[in-house]
């Protein structure tokens, strides 16, 4: 179920109310269907998002699905992962630096500074980044896909992000890919709905946008 923090369609309306062609954009794709779900804790979020680190979809599901099975519960839970040897951990697939990462992320859980949902519902955007980078593995990219996908925040726009650079490159038409500076400058007209103009931007790369 969506758990949004914002009104989908007074977002969607002002986005096409100033930008023309995130208008045309809306035309093609249709619909907002941006996916937030918090069927899961912070922790187990987060060791989802490091075990699907800079892998394809089906590599890193076969490595969580591995992962989970040597839990008995297949729920992760913090002082199991801390106390396995990692030997058990890298025969589910898991590099070196994921492993180091994951007993990080345990450790932070096990002694509660990791914080809980309800800590970060009263969080800003930028403190929840500052606060999640502190754990080893975890950087700016992997705290923004928790606040659009997990939280439901409805204004973050993350400029590293190659297939939203892409997406805005469709978008506008342009010869060469925007660095990170232009689209957060450009992106400035679609606050305070930026999450949204994410999820638009994206599925550009999946349509073929009219030109003027």
């Amino acid at each position: 179920m969506n758990t949004y923090q914002f009104d989908p369609q007074a977002a969607v309306a002002h986005l096409r109310r100033v930008d023309r062609g995130m208008d045309r954009l809306v035309q093609q794709v249709g619909a907002l269907e941006l996916p937030v779900k918090r069927n899961r804790s912070v922790f187990e979020y987060l060791v989802r998002s490091i075990v699907y680190q800079q892998l394809s979809g089906k590599a890193a599901a076969t490595i969580h699905a591995r992962l989970l099975a040597l839990f008995q519960t297949r729920r992760i839970d913090a002082e199991q992962l801390l106390k396995m040897p990692t030997s058990r951990l890298r025969s589910a697939g898991l590099s070196r630096s994921k492993c180091l990462a994951l007993r990080d992320l345990a450790a932070r859980a096990h002694r509660r500074e990791l914080p809980t949902v309800r800590q970060l519902q009263q969080m800003a955007d930028a403190e929840i980044i500052d606060r999640l980078t502190q754990v080893r593995g975890i950087g700016p990219w992997t705290v923004q896909m928790l606040l659009i996908f997990y939280l439901g925040r409805p204004d973050v726009l993350p400029i590293g992000d190659l297939g939203v650079r892409k997406g805005y490159q469709q978008l506008r038409g342009f010869k060469t890919l925007p660095d990170p500076d232009k689209l957060e400058r450009a992106g400035r007209r679609w606050r305070p709905y930026r999450s949204v103009a994410t999820w638009y931007l994206w599925r550009a790369l999946d349509i073929v946008l009219p030109t003027d």
